[in-house]
Parts: C-alpha cells; structure tokens; sequence
C-alpha cells in the first residue's frame, strides 16, 4: 500500500484549461521524493490534489489506499502537509507561537498538547526566537520556516513543499536541504518537493519525477534521470553543475567517477587524485 498514489489523475481548469493529464505518482513511506518541470508544467496543481484542495476531474487519488472523500478530509489534511510556495498564504495569525499553533488547536487537541507541538516545531526549524513576532514583518526565510513548523505542528506523515527554495539566500537553502534529509530517518516522514534548481536535487531527493505540460514525462533515480541531457533540455531544464562537470573532464581524458552530489564529487576527486600520485 502507497502512502500517496495517482491513478490517471487530471485536472482541467476554466476555460478548458488542461492542467493535468493521466498523471500516475506514487510515493512510499520515508522516501524523498523531487517533481521538476518548467513554469506551468503542473506540479502545483498535482500537489494540491493530494490533500483534497483540488478535486479530480478524473482518474483518482488514494492516500494509504483510502480515495479522498469529504468524510475522511479532515483525516487527509492531518496526514498530508502542504506548504505553498508563497508563505504569506498560511500566514496569517498576529504572532509566530499563534500561527504555529492554529492547526493543532483546530485538530481538537488539548492546550499541554498543543503548546509541546508548538516547542518541538518552533524548535526543529530554529525559529524560537521569533515566537513573539509579527508574521508578516518577518523576512522571506523566516516567513518559509514558520510556515513549515506550522505544518509540522500537525505532525503529518507526509510533507508536500512546493518550490521551498524561492526567496531564500544560499544559507536558508543550506538549512533547508539538512532539514529535510532529517525528516525520513529521523521521524519517519514522507517528503515531496518541487523545484527549479536542479542542483539542489541530487542532495535531497531519492527519486524524481518530471513534469511538463501536465504530464509526467519520466520518473527515475538522480542518476537515471541526470544522464538523460536530451530530455533535460526538451524539458527546460539544466543537467546540474557537479555531472556537468565531472562529465566535461572524463571528456577531456581525466579519469574520474561520476557524482552527483558534493560529498561524492569530493570523494571522486580524491580518489583521481590518488590514482595519479
């Protein structure tokens, strides 16, 4: 059984608009999971279809084998967390502890409980500091991270990101990729993420798939999906700078092993390295 499953999922929007078409995704327990794609290839309109936002126009959604119905909505939005990609569309409350704590406290649980998810979420994210503050004075970063906790309050099983880097500076996107490669060993989550820096995939996700024009148009490993610059390219995309890289001087006779990552970038250097000395 699939924690999250798509089955010849689309979605048409007014005016005849076909957002989605025959999408089928799957995602398992404590995976990592990246959708890329261009501008409007559909990734957020798939996100929203996993907590009941959207409705199918047809084929259907299964959320640990169960479709989503208006009877086991609340249950769906508890098990899957959706933070958008503009922060200040969930936030909204006049300070940082309050806003973390508003989907808690409308789950029905009591104030000690609550007030421990609050602690331990303003805590993972490294925003104690701001509980007092005013949202919306926040900077981009901070807003990203708030909205997050506010999620993670809820304490789902699966965490759905769309395009969690836009607006934050090298560090918040430093920050956030160790955040997320702590959640599947650490606390059993599920994460599912869009976004357009492809070199940031290869250092969180475990499986990809991409997207365009409503379609999903391969799915594969970091290493099948980045050995393919042909669909790459067709789809707008870029082949991420430390392949690219590597591949360049494999093509200039330098023999080193392909990576795709920085920690395995460094150890094919080093490994050249030593071959030549």
């Amino acid at each position: 059984m699939h924690l999250v499953e798509t089955r010849d999922l689309t979605h048409t929007y007014r005016g005849n608009v076909h957002a989605l078409e025959g999408v089928n995704f799957v995602a398992e327990r404590k995976s990592r999971i990246a959708v890329i794609g261009p501008n409007g290839a559909g990734k957020s309109t798939l996100f929203k279809h996993f907590n009941g936002i959207l409705k199918p126009a047809s084929g259907e959604v299964l959320i640990r084998g169960e479709p989503i119905t208006k009877e086991n909505l609340r249950e769906i939005r508890k098990f899957v967390g959706i933070v958008f990609q503009n922060s200040d569309d969930q936030i909204f409350s006049p300070t940082v502890e309050q806003d973390v704590a508003f989907g808690p406290t409308n789950l029905g649980l009591d104030e000690a409980t609550v007030a421990h998810r609050v602690e331990e979420a303003l805590h993972l994210l490294g925003v104690e500091e701001l509980r007092h503050r005013v949202p919306h004075h926040l900077s981009g970063g901070e807003k990203k991270r708030v909205a997050i906790a506010g999620i993670l309050a809820m304490e789902p099983q699966v965490l759905v990101l769309d395009e969690p880097t836009a607006g934050l500076d090298p560090q918040g996107v430093a920050d956030l990729v160790a955040f997320v490669n702590r959640l599947p060993d650490e606390y059993g989550m599920t994460v599912i993420f869009s976004t357009h820096q492809v070199d940031l995939v290869a250092e969180v996700a475990d499986y990809i798939y991409v997207m365009d024009h409503g379609r999903i148009v391969a799915s594969g490993t970091v290493e099948e999906i980045f050995t393919r610059p042909e669909l790459l390219a067709r789809t707008r995309l870029d082949v991420p700078v430390i392949p690219k890289l590597i591949r360049s001087l494999q093509e200039g006779g330098v023999a080193i092993d392909m990576a795709y990552t920085y920690e395995g970038a460094k150890k094919s250097f080093l490994d050249a390295y030593t071959r030549r000395a």
